[in-house]
């Protein structure tokens, strides 16, 4: 379990970072994601008599995003947190955010973890980051209208993380693989993105897209390069939504002519991701992926990191 430990009883304020995120990484959705250390959203928490939580503040974005905290994800997930623990005192929060929105990059995500994290500091007994992500749920929830964690818990834990809405569970990556991300400039809302995946689904796509993922997960444990290729390939959910991203098709191509062991889309989208089996690999192949964009119209941004990277940390 990951603890950030016993505080000052007599803490009245804490910040927190939270990293961004890769969720789904093509054969996991709602299942699987990694932390992407580089960019991410900053919250500040105070304690306070009143029992209540109130958003004071969003900075870092021209989109007008609630204040009402049960309509903000931040806000919404420390509701959760009191009422569990019936606290006798509230939050007022300040939120910072670094991740563009509706980028599929974990924007929301990053919100209400760092708030957590942040408000975790100030309890007389901090929790483990394992019990803090049920209350991230809840927060989650606000954004994209459902319970999942695939954001969540890398953000938690760091690295690459299996969560299902019980458990968190790390898994094992090389530390020489690395992940490309790519950001165009462009927003696709994750509302609209899910609403693509509406319709049936041929019981042979389920039979592939399960033994892909299973090849991922057994490629991580095992540092096998080769399992990884065969599997990150996205059967399911990849065809419905590539559509609403323009220039995809040519970036993922750019992305595996440049040697990556797979590629597909980060989150709801639009933003693209690519694992390579070291650094060198991902920095040369991320301004091929930035052409690739912007031939279609598209400036993008580019992070690369390894896929073992840490999750959010206290300021």
């Amino acid at each position: 379990m990951v603890s950030d430990g016993l505080m000052d009883s007599a803490a009245r304020q804490a910040r927190a970072f939270s990293p961004a995120s890769v969720a789904n990484v093509a054969v996991g959705f709602d299942l699987l994601g990694y932390a992407v250390p580089d960019v991410g959203d900053r919250v500040t928490v105070r304690r306070i008599d009143a029992p209540e939580v109130r958003i004071v503040a969003i900075r870092g974005t021209a989109v007008e995003l609630p204040l009402d905290a049960p309509r903000n994800t931040a806000g919404a997930a420390l509701i959760a947190l009191r009422q569990a623990l019936a606290l006798p005192f509230g939050f007022e929060v300040e939120i910072d955010k670094g991740i563009p929105l509706s980028s599929g990059m974990g924007g929301s995500a990053a919100s209400c973890v760092a708030a957590l994290v942040a408000a975790n500091a100030l309890l007389d007994v901090p929790l483990s980051r394992e019990q803090l992500y049920r209350y991230s749920l809840e927060g989650e929830a606000v954004a994209s209208g459902s319970r999942h964690g695939d954001n969540l818990g890398p953000m938690f834990l760091g690295g690459l993380v299996l969560s299902t809405l019980e458990r968190l569970v790390p898994v094992p990556v090389p530390a020489h693989w690395h992940s490309l991300l790519v950001h165009p400039d462009a927003v696709l809302e994750t509302r609209r993105a899910r609403e693509a995946l509406q319709g049936s689904y041929a019981l042979k796509e389920f039979v592939a897209q399960s033994s892909n993922l299973a090849l991922v997960l057994a490629g991580c444990h095992a540092g096998d390069a080769g399992l990884v290729r065969a599997g990150l390939v996205d059967v399911l959910v990849e065809p419905r939504r590539a559509p609403l991203i323009g220039g995809f098709d040519v970036a993922k191509a750019a992305a595996l002519a440049a040697g990556a062991m797979g590629a597909s889309i980060s989150g709801a989208g639009p933003s693209v991701f690519a694992w390579f089996e070291d650094r060198d690999a991902a920095l040369a192949a991320a301004p091929k992926v930035q052409a690739a964009f912007a031939a279609a119209g598209f400036d993008s941004q580019s992070w690369v990191s390894p896929i073992n990277s840490p999750g959010a940390r206290l300021l």
